[in-house]
Order: structure tokens, then C-alpha cells, then sequence
């Protein structure tokens, strides 16, 4: 390939594609104000495959030369996130943690599980309940020892 001959500066983040990748691996982009005809060749700061070809990519140019792209990596598009929340109340009174499937709280051999069915399990090396009040167990069965 002929080196390129400076016609513009590129300063900050340029969009373009991933386009290929020659055999020794570098890879070729293409990008809004590219004055050669063909993609350039790359350095690259992240590991690609060839599932991203094609995909948009962020570049920046070692010394504004747009004959020497470095690929910082893939633009990734946001996906729907699940229903994880973690919610604070503005005074701090109320935390809720919420999950679609299960919440477990663990400390070393200890942990609270919450199930999606209704289960609280609780587990412990020692597992004491203390109350100044009423300690109240109800169910539809209760089961000691």
C-alpha cells in the first residue's frame, strides 16, 4: 500500500468500520474522510474477531494522521437490561434490591436466599433469632429438628 498523502487532520474520536483483516491479522478500516481508495491498515487495542466485521468502530489517528488509524474498538449497542434494580430512598430509609429469578446475600459461610416462588432460605453455621418482642413462627407446618 502507498503511504498517504496528508489532506486532513483527524483530532478526536472518528467513526468508522471494520472491514477486514489482512493475513497477518492487523485489520483494515474504513472511515468518513479516508482519501485512499482502499481501507487502511490498523493498529488495534482490542482483540477482534471476524464476527466483527463489518461492525461501526472507534478510531482515533496517531498524530492527527489519518495514514495511521489506531482501532480503540467495537461501538457496542445497548441492550435491553433486565429487571436488576438496586433503589435508595432520598433520606436513606428504604434500600430495595430487586431480581427476576433470585436474591442472594452472602458472607463467607453464611447467606439469605429469596426465590422467585416465595423461599426465604436462610443458612448459617450458627443461625440465631432474637426478639424483645414476639419471636412468632407460623406456617402451614412447622418442622424442629
Amino acid at each position: 500500500m502507498e503511504p498517504i498523502r496528508l489532506t486532513r487532520r483527524f483530532e478526536g474520536v472518528v467513526i468508522g468500520a471494520l472491514v477486514g483483516f489482512l493475513e497477518d491479522g492487523a485489520p483494515l478500516v474504513d472511515f468518513p474522510g479516508n482519501a485512499q481508495d482502499d481501507p487502511v491498515i490498523a493498529r488495534t487495542t482490542a482483540a477482534l474477531t471476524d464476527d466483527d466485521i463489518g461492525r461501526e468502530v472507534a478510531l482515533l489517528f496517531e498524530e492527527t494522521d489519518p495514514g495511521k488509524p489506531i482501532l480503540i474498538g467495537p461501538i457496542v449497542q445497548p441492550q435491553p437490561r433486565q429487571s436488576k434494580r438496586l433503589l435508595v430512598n432520598r433520606e436513606g430509609e428504604c434500600l430495595e434490591l430487586t431480581a427476576d429469578k433470585e436474591i442472594v446475600l452472602r458472607c463467607g459461610n453464611a447467606s439469605i436466599t429469596l426465590t422467585r416462588a416465595g423461599k426465604v432460605l436462610i443458612r448459617g453455621a450458627y443461625v440465631s433469632s432474637q426478639s424483645s418482642g414476639i419471636n412468632k413462627i407460623q406456617g402451614g407446618a412447622v418442622h424442629i429438628n
